[in-house]
């Protein structure tokens, strides 16, 4: 019986993983999927308390990323990215707007962050129009985020602010056929003229952290890593792991024994496995250092932030080259549909996010040079 949300989490492996194997082509994950993890008590890791979240450490959050996307990769994608978008709905709205978007509980977000949108002031209110692209999980949501810059009418600086609207103020395009992540449905969609309260957003910059833990004043970019960090390494386990079961079974055109019984593919795969477990290491270091700096200070430095941004890259961009080369190590069985295939696309595709971008590695390395 589960003792620890982590091991909830583990007991949905095969519900989760014959969910994902029964989605057809460019199709959303499976809603069995998502009534799944709410049954089982797993919504809101990172979520705070106060509005129902289970508002975890911030490496056991990790971990319950990874393990849901060790089952599948695009239910692990949805079920981050929509925890990690109430989170920060959960932190950083005034009580107004949280006592409204968590009525019910902890919902379901989906949605871009980027600032494709504009928001004219009127009064208290915002009026909206935006494109937005990548709302990852959007088919299942009851809110969608938007991104956006305000136009002032008094001649002073836009803000850039992160809001959200019921989904159904969303024109969703449908269009997603990818080579990756293709459960997500991380369809582009259109706003247009629509309304929300102030109270329905935060500074993207600098947000206001009204309830939860010492992690929700990492802010946005840092708290997104993470969840990108705990999808990649939860994909990276599950190809590691497709391998290693086939290697007694396996033998290769040619060859007088089984993979198992190879030395080079022993060592090819015994060196992908430390590169693995280096990665996981420095995640769990990087967001370790960060809570208990938030902790102490309230706040975390630019150094740290960015060290856990560029240990998310790390992860990211290697997981997709250990997917590679295990599909190599795989040989043929590698090509046919199936958890090793799934992963190679799912990580190369996560490969192409902002967040596995060299962005991280060039603000980590210039935040050095400042405190040089």
């Amino acid at each position: 019986m589960a003792t620890t949300p982590l091991d909830a989490a583990r007991d949905l492996f095969d519900t989760l993983d014959a969910a994902a194997a029964r989605v057809p082509a460019g199709e959303p994950m499976a809603e069995s999927s998502l009534d799944a993890l709410e049954g089982a008590g797993l919504y809101g890791p990172m979520v705070p308390k106060a509005v129902g979240g289970l508002e975890l450490p911030l490496a056991d959050v990790v971990d319950m990323y990874a393990e849901v996307s060790r089952a599948d990769g695009s239910t692990g994608w949805c079920y981050f990215a929509a925890d990690v978008a109430a989170a920060f709905f959960g932190a950083y709205l005034p009580d107004e707007g949280a006592d409204e978007v968590f009525a019910g509980g902890v919902p379901v977000v989906a949605g871009q962050f980027a600032p494709n949108g504009t928001a004219t002031v009127d009064g208290d209110e915002l009026v909206l129009t935006g494109d937005y692209q990548f709302g990852s999980g959007i088919a299942h949501a009851a809110w969608a985020g938007a991104g956006m810059m305000t136009v002032p009418d008094d001649g002073s600086d836009p803000a850039y602010l992160m809001g959200c609207l019921p989904v159904n103020r969303a024109e969703l395009k449908g269009n997603w056929d990818v080579l990756g992540l293709q459960a997500t449905a991380s369809y582009d969609y259109a706003i247009r003229e629509a309304r929300l309260p102030r109270a329905r957003t935060f500074d993207f910059f600098a947000p206001v952290v009204h309830r939860g833990a010492p992690m929700h004043a990492l802010g946005v970019l840092p708290l997104t890593a993470a969840g990108h960090a705990g999808w990649a390494l939860g994909v990276t386990r599950r190809v590691l792991d497709e391998v290693l079961a086939l290697a007694r079974g396996t033998t290769r055109m040619g060859a007088p024994t089984s993979l198992a019984e190879s030395e080079r593919f022993l060592f090819e795969l015994g060196a992908l496995e430390g590169r693995y477990r280096a990665g996981r290491a420095w995640v769990r270091e990087a967001c370790e250092e960060a809570e208990a700096e938030a902790a102490r200070d309230g706040a975390v430095s630019a150094v740290t932030a960015n060290l856990v941004r560029e240990a998310c890259r790390h992860v990211n961009q290697g997981g997709a080259d250990i997917a590679r080369e295990a599909y190599l190590l795989a040989g043929t069985k590698g090509l046919r549909a199936g958890p090793i295939e799934r992963g190679f696309r799912d990580l190369h595709a996560g490969a192409q996010h902002f967040f596995a971008s060299p962005s991280a590695a060039i603000d980590l390395t210039r935040s050095l040079l400042d405190d040089a």
